[in-house]
């Protein structure tokens, strides 16, 4: 994953692979049927994987605060995994670039993305409802569109700012915000 968030899919041989690897071709074909095989397990294990475990880990009924617990975990998930890199250079562009690769080029990986985006925007929702219901936050908003507003908290995050390295500490504060807004 390294390898492709550092130089991009389409730049990555399959010496670049055995190479970062440290195995023989033979062993690296043993485990995956081509290098598009092996794109989509990272992708995967990396960016949907963990966004999947998050968003089964919240229960029917939370709220606001635990829809937000779920995405920071995911969040930390992913930073905790990009700090495991070598090299400290990658940022969200990278990911960004990686994403538009995997989605454009693998639609079934898209489709799985999709499905995520939409579970999680449905958990918003629900959170919201169920906080509106406790009398937690105002009654005055419209569900959906909150909904989609806390969505673009972290999808449209984007370190900038001049550093190299992701800064997700921002994530948290701009959910807490925006949480702060809604309440009554």
């Amino acid at each position: 994953m390294e390898l492709y968030a550092l130089m991009g899919f389409n730049n990555v041989s399959i010496s670049d692979l055995q190479y970062a690897l440290d195995i023989g071709r033979g062993t690296l074909y043993y485990y995956f049927s081509d290098q598009d095989e092996l794109f989509i397990a990272c992708m995967e294990r990396y960016f949907l994987e963990p966004k999947q475990w998050a968003l089964k880990s919240v229960p029917d009924d939370a709220g606001i605060d635990t829809m937000i617990g779920a995405m920071l975990e995911y969040l930390h998930s992913l930073e905790a995994a990009l700090l495991t890199f070598d090299i400290k250079t990658i940022n969200t562009s990278n990911v960004n670039d990686l994403m538009f690769t995997a989605y454009s080029r693998f639609p079934a990986l898209h489709r799985k993305a999709q499905r995520l985006a939409l579970k999680e925007l449905e958990l918003w929702r629900k959170a919201i409802y169920h906080d509106q219901r406790a009398g937690r936050i105002r009654q005055d908003i419209d569900r959906d569109q909150v909904a989609l507003m806390f969505t673009h908290i972290k999808n449209t995050y984007d370190s900038g700012l001049g550093k190299t390295q992701m800064d997700f500490s921002l994530l948290e504060k701009t959910y807490s915000e925006f949480h702060k807004l809604l309440k009554i």
